[in-house]
């Protein structure tokens, strides 16, 4: 199961139309992912996409990420930082669609190729989304075709068998407990190939 620049494309087209739905709320006083607010979150989102595409850019040498980080504007409205988000998405998109194949760039959870950066702008946009959802009170809706190829390619290990691929991502990522299921307190990603190639 491939995850491609596609997958990223409909994360993130899912996630901002869903969260637009609460473009008139306060997300300074909404809860985002751990202690950041939803605004934060979003930031924090934004950058991460754009950081994900400087590592296949620049691939540096050494074990480390580039130094910089995107920001936004601190008098971004949430219209805008959704935007920002999917300026983010489209960036690294475009980077993994232009890239050589065989590029391999630098994460602490093993040097990754195309497919788990694509993999992981997934896992950030899906499960950040998921908690300023649960700030903003709204629902998201991912499709599930996505979620499906982003847990057997970044959670191989994770037995989602008879489960919502949604509901199976958001377990993976300890933002749900399951009855019968394992805490998955602590959960990694695997951004490095299968194939340890």
């Amino acid at each position: 199961m491939t995850i491609t620049p596609g997958d990223l494309d409909a994360a993130v087209t899912s996630v901002v139309s869903d969260l637009r739905k609460a473009a008139d709320h306060d997300w300074s006083s909404a809860s985002g992912t751990g202690e950041l607010n939803a605004w934060r979150t979003a930031e924090h989102l934004g950058d991460c996409l754009i950081s994900y595409a400087g590592l296949l850019i620049a691939r540096p040498s050494t074990p480390r990420f580039v130094c910089f980080e995107a920001v936004a504007d601190s008098a971004a409205t949430p219209s805008e930082m959704l935007e920002f988000v999917t300026v983010g998405g489209g960036i690294l998109g475009a980077t993994l669609r232009t890239v050589a194949p065989d590029v391999r760039a630098y994460h602490p959870s093993g040097r990754a190729d195309l497919e788990g950066f694509a993999g992981m702008g997934c896992v950030e946009t899906l499960v950040h989304g998921e908690d300023m959802a649960r700030g903003l009170d709204v629902t998201l809706d991912p499709p599930r075709e996505v979620c499906s190829r982003v847990l057997a390619r970044m959670f191989p290990g994770v037995d989602a068998d008879g489960l919502d691929p949604w509901t199976a991502l958001l377990w993976a990522t300890d933002r749900v407990e399951l009855p019968g299921r394992p805490s998955r307190a602590g959960w990694q990603w695997q951004g490095a190939p299968l194939d340890g190639c």
